[in-house]
């Protein structure tokens, strides 16, 4: 069982990342925060969960043990495979995720593409009071910096998925606009307006 890497990034996608550890190229699907926290060329350290089926062995990474600790938490829930636990990681960052669950709030688990909001309620009526907000809040990312990457990114992300955009697409824009127009991450609050404003001009060119 892979449970971490510790390599150099090749390539960063819509929805996965390509980590190079010891020579061998490991495909890892990730949330899309920690995706826009990745450059090529990087060294990174990423925590690592393998889901095998009878389709595919797929690698699940994450920026801090907390946000994989939270994804097989949520696999515990009958009916929550894989997928829609990244999903959740995806929408929500790892502390808010717990802070929902925990506050019973429905409407912001629901907000996750393939869940919906009965499958929300199954989350919060079987993982309530077994997260530890304390564990979590303190322990969301290797840094202060990671946080930040996580906070500024994902709201750049959520505001383009509220205007009708697929997370992906918004995830690829964001990343895209950075890299293009010279803006450092972690993104500032003054850089997260132009960021929305350039992903978003962008993907309507892209229409």
């Amino acid at each position: 069982m892979i449970g971490m890497l510790n390599g150099r990034v090749i390539e960063v996608g819509a929805d996965s990342a390509l980590i190079e550890v010891g020579g061998v190229g490991y495909e890892t699907r990730m949330p899309a925060a920690d995706l826009s926290a990745l450059h090529v060329g990087k060294d990174v350290r990423v925590y690592t969960s393998m889901s095998v089926s009878q389709d595919a062995i797929t690698l699940f990474g994450f920026a801090s043990s907390s946000a994989k600790r939270m994804f097989l938490q949520l696999q515990k829930v009958s009916g929550i495979g894989p997928k829609v636990a990244l999903s959740l990681l995806s929408t929500l960052p790892v502390d808010r995720l717990a802070r929902a669950v925990a506050e019973g709030d429905a409407t912001a688990l629901s907000k996750a593409p393939g869940l919906g909001k009965k499958g929300a309620q199954k989350i919060i009526l079987e993982l309530k009071g077994s997260i530890d907000l304390d564990a979590i809040e303190g322990g969301t990312g290797s840094s202060s910096r990671q946080r930040d990457v996580d906070q500024g990114s994902m709201q750049v992300v959520e505001g383009l998925m509220s205007l009708g955009w697929r997370q992906q697409d918004a995830q690829h824009a964001v990343e895209s606009a950075c890299q293009d127009n010279g803006i450092e991450t972690p993104l500032n609050d003054a850089d997260v307006p132009r960021v929305l404003k350039l992903a978003l001009a962008s993907l309507d060119r892209g229409r």
